[in-house]
């Protein structure tokens, strides 16, 4: 399926721009896109840094049919594959590996080169829509934010890249991933390549969890999305988004 754009010149946060117009009967795989977003919004109540016309921002309408809101984290993983697959195409010589943090943050080697803001709607036991808002740090070379590792596409391949051109194949990437994987009997073939791609997946790294540093290896990713962290100790321990970050 082809997305279907709203172009915005200017607009506070495309995901806040969808959020109140997809109770009007918004067709699946609708993408606002603007080159100025004024108030973009981040996980943990984050801002976004976008320079004006050098990244992609946008938002995209997903509704799913299949997945319920118990195994919602199959949204998640769809997106951030999906523009882990983007990069991919584009970033063939990068040095260090594309990968994806926990939950949906992509890492290129140990810096942020996306975030992703994931707002599901939910009905009685179904998803009535999930919006996924995109920023994705392409041809800016320079950020004046206090973001402690950020990088871009043309910081890590020398030379820009044609906006239009990434945004769409961004977005084909993700809903060709969704019509696939919009189905239980995929989501475990889903859900080993999302942790395939997981940054830091291997071995012991730090964490910080109620004011506590301590070291842990990743276990697993529960389809709810629970992160289990095994410590030095060799116990497990299971925390949700927010309640556990590493330590970069």
């Amino acid at each position: 399926m082809k997305p279907i754009y709203i172009r915005l010149d200017s607009v506070a946060s495309t995901n806040t721009y969808l959020t109140s117009r997809a109770a009007d009967n918004l067709p699946h795989a609708t993408v606002a896109t603007t080159d100025r977003q004024t108030a973009g919004r981040g996980q943990r109540g984050n801002s976004w840094e976008a320079a004006d016309g050098k990244n992609i921002t946008l938002s995209i309408l997903l509704r799913p049919k299949e997945i319920l809101p118990s195994q919602q984290f199959v949204v998640s993983e769809i997106v951030s594959l999906g523009i882990v697959n983007t990069l991919d195409h584009y970033l063939t010589e990068a040095e260090e590996e594309i990968s994806i943090k926990w939950p949906n943050d992509i890492y290129v080697g140990d810096k942020k080169i996306c975030g992703i803001l994931i707002e599901n709607s939910l009905m009685g036991n179904k998803i009535v829509s999930s919006i996924a808002g995109i920023g994705l740090n392409v041809n800016q070379d320079r950020f004046l934010s206090d973001a402690p590792n950020p990088v871009s596409m043309a910081i890590i391949a020398g030379h820009e890249f044609p906006l239009e051109e990434v945004r769409d194949r961004m977005c084909e990437e993700i809903l060709t991933l969704f019509d696939r994987f919009d189905n239980p009997n995929r989501y475990d073939g889903l859900h080993s390549a999302y942790k395939g791609r997981l940054w830091r997946r291997n071995g012991f790294h730090k964490f910080v969890a109620d004011g506590m540093e301590f070291d842990a290896e990743i276990v697993d990713i529960a389809p709810d999305g629970i992160l289990t962290l095994a410590d030095t100790d060799g116990n497990h321990r299971k925390f949700a988004f927010k309640e556990v970050a590493f330590v970069l």
